[in-house]
């Protein structure tokens, strides 16, 4: 429900088959973060949830992300989008990582979103979305999405998108594609270091309940 995240996810992929066309080897794991947990299950228009978030400005702030995701090839539709509860949605891409269809499951279920308007707390939708991939969902996995929401809070991590490399150096943001390329070059140099570091400044992200676009 970020749709920074949905447009950093595709800097950064683009970014990485840049590192691995020079030799690099990168691999991606996806890891949940929950906006707004308490979001309904059956689901309601997402511009008046915006509406009472955010007040009048939620206009502008769906005409800009949209303009940014249109730059990156991206269709956002947020007259048909569903603000709708993301667990389930994050147990399946957690089922699908571990059959090797993470990133494919994840793309999937930003297109269903944001382009598409479904409802992706849906159990008939996203047992579509993971026939259409290619994922068997075996309904495991909601622990460890528990435990890795966890592992969030325990990271201090409060937005997204978040990149973080080695579990040591975080990048912050819907970066340009370019500062992701200088990133993963920095992490392959400094692997071995302890805290985690931010390399750069941060970009647009989403944070405090609601995606404030």
């Amino acid at each position: 429900m970020c749709p920074w995240c949905y447009i950093g996810h595709v800097r950064f992929a683009r970014a990485a088959e840049r590192f691995r066309a020079k030799g690099g080897s990168i691999e991606v794991t996806m890891r949940p973060f929950q906006l707004n947990p308490d979001a309904p299950s059956d689901g309601e228009p997402l511009i008046p949830a915006l509406e009472r978030k955010f007040g009048p400005n939620a206009g502008q702030m769906v005409e800009r992300v949209v303009g940014a995701a249109a730059a990156e090839g991206l269709e956002l539709h947020y007259d048909k989008a569903v603000n709708a509860a993301t667990f389930e949605a994050h147990r399946l891409i957690e089922v699908a990582t571990r059959q090797g269809l993470g990133k494919e499951m994840t793309e999937r279920l930003f297109r269903a979103y944001f382009s598409e308007g479904l409802n992706v707390a849906d159990p008939g939708v996203l047992g579509e979305l993971a026939a259409e991939v290619g994922v068997a969902d075996s309904g495991e996995g909601a622990q460890e999405v528990r435990e890795q929401l966890a592992r969030a809070r325990s990271l201090g991590i409060s937005g997204v998108p978040l990149f973080l490399f080695e579990g040591k150096f975080a990048v912050s943001g819907a970066q340009p594609e370019e500062a992701f390329v200088s990133a993963i070059d920095e992490v392959a140099e400094r692997t071995g270091q302890t805290p985690i570091t931010p390399l750069g400044t941060p970009g647009d992200g989403c944070d405090d309940g609601y995606c404030a676009v």
